[in-house]
């Protein structure tokens, strides 16, 4: 990599984040530490603000903005097969956002590379999350981004059904099956919903603040602490356990 690409790269890299550590960016570009030192150093003394130290960490200072990106080829394939798989298996709310992405990113390009991209072998055959499962799934993860309680009307894997109020916190896919996860109220801990087994639901109106111990990195804290003392669980076996 030439080093103007690299100094790109740590920019971008340092943007992305809220903090980023030289270790962490001397693996992601592949040189060593005592580089990345100096690298930021150089861009500190052309102007960009970034602001940290060795040993501490990276950010980038409030207001900077850099120029239009253009895309690789590789980066924009990438783009494009990521969203015609995606698309499947997303709701139509999203689906619709992500065309709209993708033509905004194509549009930027010369014509040869956005002819090269359009034209890769790599679909997603149109037979993902029936309309049912779609509309569920955004009305959740809609709930999840604006921090609306949800009522849930739900049978576990034996077909046994319950009724729960539970805090939205994400949602999960893995494969054909999508989950919610949540703190649930009922059982005052975290649980995992499949969407395909939530016979009803209702959005309520009430809305729930984000309090220690019940927060998605709490749960995610859970599991990766779970997956190191037993690596075959982690958050698709917690998913299932509601």
């Amino acid at each position: 990599m030439r080093r103007a690409d690299r100094l790109f790269q740590i920019v971008q890299l340092i943007r992305g984040r809220r903090l980023s550590t030289a270790a962490f960016l001397a693996g992601r570009l592949e040189v060593s530490l005592r580089t990345i030192y100096r690298d930021v150093a150089d861009l500190q003394h052309q102007g960009i603000p970034i602001e940290g130290e060795a040993g501490v960490g990276y950010r980038l200072g409030a207001g900077f903005e850099l120029p239009p990106l253009m895309f690789s080829q590789g980066e924009a394939n990438a783009l494009v097969a990521a969203a015609r798989l995606a698309q499947t298996w997303v709701d139509g709310g999203m689906a619709r956002e992500i065309e709209g992405a993708l033509g905004k990113i194509l549009s930027v390009l010369p014509p040869a590379a956005r002819a090269a991209a359009e034209a890769q072998a790599l679909y997603a055959p149109g037979s993902g999350l029936d309309t049912r499962a779609q509309a569920a799934l955004q009305a959740l993860r809609e709930a999840v981004q604006s921090c609306h309680v949800v009522r849930l009307d739900y049978a576990d894997v034996q077909g046994r059904p319950s009724l729960r109020r539970v805090r939205p916190l994400g949602c999960f896919y893995w494969g054909k099956v999508w989950t919610l996860s949540a703190w649930c109220e009922l059982r005052d801990d975290f649980r995992g919903f499949r969407i395909d087994r939530i016979a009803a639901f209702k959005v309520l109106d009430e809305r729930f603040r984000q309090e220690p111990g019940k927060t998605l990195a709490d749960l995610l804290r859970q599991v990766e602490a779970r997956m190191r003392d037993c690596p075959a669980e982690g958050l698709e076996g917690a998913a299932f356990s509601s």
